[in-house]
């Protein structure tokens, strides 16, 4: 590789749109299916117990493939990275539209949830080695424009997936994928570097075996084992608990004895700073996917709305959610921003016990509000915070965990939602999700309040890599 010369010093639109576009393909994709369950499950034939695998599959897959393709970003060139993931997020969108069976919506979702793996961690790396081409800090604005972007999708898919139920069938979510993928696909050969320009790197040539493919298989296989049980919580499947535990024990034993680990444990132990902003995305995370899925379902399960009406209903979660990220974009203070996107949500989930089916429209609408807040909070906030304390060498794969640590919580949502409605939603579950988000999510603003690393001094840059403790 070789140094690339140096540029203007200004990140230039050719380069930033399809860097924004790319990683708004896996919140839109998470969040517009939690409308489409309902009719996925009566058209289809599937029961529900089944039909929620279209969301663990994606959570899974996501879970398991945002660190892996961080760590091949890092490894071979996250612009290499990036273009496969949009090709294969192309062909998920296809296969449900191909195929009507359950097993290829099944088959497109995992390979969604594959190929938008790749778009995250990428463009991270990809504005990383653009801010050294260019010799110059990156812009907080440009970090948070990537935080705006996904959280507003994330946002409004639910009302998008609803209005595109309502108009053309459950298929046409997956549609979506088609356009957008290639328009990113287009731009991004026009207009991001190749990886041959990116700037030198000290040590070895990475190589393949770098990518540590036991490592990876050691965190899949935990991960997996983790999830069936949480979605079929028996006594007959606490093996799989312990399953979990051997592999992690596992994986640390092997982390811990290469050069290259696939989970770098040393760095994340010295780094307790980043360590601990995984903890409350987790924490934090799993309110908002408890609140999206979970509401989504009662409102149409209980509360008797329409799939697109339920999608309206988060509405206000979408407006709120992308005018607070908007509103602290440049913000570079992150304690009370994180504090805040803690404690809104427990009063969100308090409001969540008072509901019942027929509850007001208009009650239904604040307690969707609650939650917009907190999302722009959080999402622009943590994506500071990562990109502070992450290592420069490591940030692809460092942005990879973190979106495993948002579908952990979201894994954990899930199991949360399965053991509330066990066989339909009811007005007693939600008061039980509702204490839930508020007990979990006021941890994570505890957890905020007392970190020493949440300081925001005068001369802090982002992009300088992790604060001292």
């Amino acid at each position: 590789m070789t140094d690339a010369p140096a540029g203007t010093g200004r990140f230039s639109w050719r380069f930033i749109t399809p860097v924004l576009i790319g990683p708004v393909l896996n919140p839109i994709n998470t969040s517009m299916i939690a409308v489409a369950l309902v009719p996925i499950s009566r058209d289809l034939h599937v029961a529900t117990s089944v039909v929620v695998w279209l969301v663990a599959g994606l959570y899974l897959a996501s879970a398991i493939a945002q660190p892996t393709m961080g760590k091949l970003a890092d490894v071979f060139g996250p612009r290499r990275v990036y273009l496969v993931g949009l090709v294969v997020v192309l062909v998920a969108g296809i296969l449900p539209n191909l195929w009507h069976t359950f097993p290829a919506v099944l088959v497109a979702r995992i390979l969604i949830g594959i190929g938008t793996s790749a778009a995250y961690p990428s463009a991270m790396a990809l504005i990383r080695d653009q801010s050294i081409r260019l010799a110059r800090q990156t812009p907080p604005a440009l970090l948070s424009a990537i935080s705006i972007a996904a959280q507003t999708t994330a946002a409004v898919g639910p009302v998008l997936g609803g209005l595109l139920i309502g108009a053309f069938g459950w298929e046409s979510i997956f549609l979506v994928n088609i356009p957008l993928a290639a328009i990113a696909l287009v731009l991004t050969i026009a207009g991001v570097p190749s990886d041959a320009t990116r700037p030198e790197r000290s040590g070895p040539k990475p190589r393949l075996k770098d990518v540590d493919p036991l490592g990876v298989a050691l965190f899949a296989g935990a991960l997996a084992a983790l999830l069936v049980f949480l979605l079929d919580l028996s006594v007959a499947n606490l093996w799989l608990v312990g399953l979990t535990v051997v592999l992690l024990g596992v994986l640390l034993w092997w982390s811990l004895r290469r050069t290259h680990p696939f989970i770098d444990v040393r760095m994340l132990r010295r780094n307790g700073a980043l360590s601990r902003t995984y903890l409350r995305m987790l924490l934090i995370y799993f309110g908002a996917y408890t609140m999206m899925y979970g509401f989504s379902q009662w409102t149409q399960g209980s509360a008797g709305y329409s799939a697109d009406q339920a999608g309206w209903l988060q509405l206000p979660t979408a407006v709120l959610a992308a005018l607070t990220s908007v509103a602290v974009a440049r913000n570079r203070r992150l304690k009370l921003p994180l504090v805040l996107s803690g404690a809104i949500p427990f009063l969100g989930g308090l409001l969540l016990m008072l509901l019942h089916a027929s509850s007001p429209l208009w009650l239904l609408l604040l307690a969707a509000a609650i939650f917009g807040v907190p999302q722009g909070l959080a999402s622009v906030s943590n994506q500071q915070a990562l990109y502070r304390q992450a290592p420069g060498d490591q940030l692809g794969t460092a942005s990879g965990l973190s979106r495993t640590a948002v579908y952990l919580g979201s894994i954990l949502s899930s199991a949360a939602i399965g053991l509330a409605f066990p066989t339909a939603p009811t007005d007693g579950g939600l008061h039980a999700l509702g204490l839930a988000i508020a007990v979990i999510v006021g941890l994570a603003a505890l957890l905020a309040l007392v970190d020493p690393a949440l300081r925001s001094p005068k001369s802090e840059r982002v992009g300088e890599g992790p604060a001292p403790e």
